[in-house]
């Protein structure tokens, strides 16, 4: 039978609101079915090494209804990496990803694929608003992709998580790329093709806790940072560079103290000299090797 959406969930200790999340995802496939040209629709579940019952959940789920398939993973590996598991499983024409905790509603996935239905190969869901968050989480999440987009050439979306639709051209050029530290959401942006974007009002979490807290939004943001931008490498020719001007103007200003006045303390400029010029050519080549590392990655 042919599929022709599916949806990935990665799902890491969400036991409380999995009842919720299938309700909702019935009545999602419900609707989708039951519309203009009966499409089909499969929802796959990832369980991302869950420690509080949530397999067993799923599994009930699945055994209830066949819109349902399960993925194991054998430890938790981490949202982006369950995300690309889901993906390798699903075989609809379309992908939606969406997270479990029902903040991003499921029914906003009738307008992606509206979105496709009218030719869009991507189309990402961009955040209206967020409701239950605090001032510190939205003023960090905004500084983060705008200073991502001024140090990467990827026109990741403002404002847009991985929650988004991918036509099954674009999820196989993602799943030919084979990073270890997936950044999904800057790496589907990167393979091109047609995009959009959807509007929509994010709700605030009714069941558990974040699984995001401030340590683990940090490596997120530092992945998403190494994997699309070069500006780490070239840090060091920078400083390099600003190390070798200081010391050639440390330098002038040496010759002139020795020759216009007496100030001069016996044996420091030679010193600041030597440290600052081997300094900078150390940089420096620390340099040009992090421009052919950044090449070869």
């Amino acid at each position: 039978m042919t599929i022709h959406h599916s949806v990935v969930v990665p799902v890491f200790n969400e036991r409380e609101g999995i009842p919720a999340l299938v309700a909702r995802f019935e009545a999602l496939a419900s609707a989708v079915t039951s519309g203009a040209g009966s499409e089909t629709m499969e929802v796959i579940l990832v369980n991302d090494g869950s420690r509080d019952g949530s397999d067993v959940a799923l599994d009930e789920a699945a055994k209830k209804n066949p819109l349902f398939k399960v993925v194991h993973l054998s430890r938790n590996f981490g949202h982006q990496l369950a995300i690309t598991a889901g993906l390798e499983w699903a075989k609809g024409q379309t992908v939606t990803v969406i997270d479990a905790d029902l903040q991003d509603p499921p029914e906003v996935i009738r307008e992606l694929i509206a979105k496709w239905h009218e030719g869009f190969e991507v189309v990402y869901a961009v955040r209206r608003s967020r409701q239950g968050e605090t001032a510190f989480k939205l003023w960090t999440a905004k500084v983060f992709y705008r200073f991502i987009r001024k140090l990467t050439q990827v026109d990741i979306p403002l404002d847009s998580g991985d929650f988004r639709l991918m036509d099954r051209k674009v999820v196989d050029a993602f799943l030919g790329l084979r990073e270890r530290h997936r950044f999904v959401r800057g790496m589907i942006s990167w393979v091109g093709f047609k995009q959009t974007g959807v509007l929509y009002d994010r709700a605030e979490r009714k069941f558990g806790e974040t699984h995001y807290p401030l340590k683990k939004m940090i490596k997120f943001a530092l992945d998403g940072i190494t994997s699309f931008s070069t500006v780490p490498l070239q840090l060091a020719t920078y400083l390099g560079v600003a190390s070798s001007v200081t010391a050639l103007l440390v330098g002038l200003w040496a010759i002139y103290v020795r020759l216009f006045t007496d100030q001069t303390i016996q044996g420091w400029t030679s010193v600041m000299l030597a440290v600052l010029f081997l300094g900078g050519v150390q940089l420096l080549t620390l340099g040009i090797f992090g421009e052919y590392l950044g090449r070869t990655y």
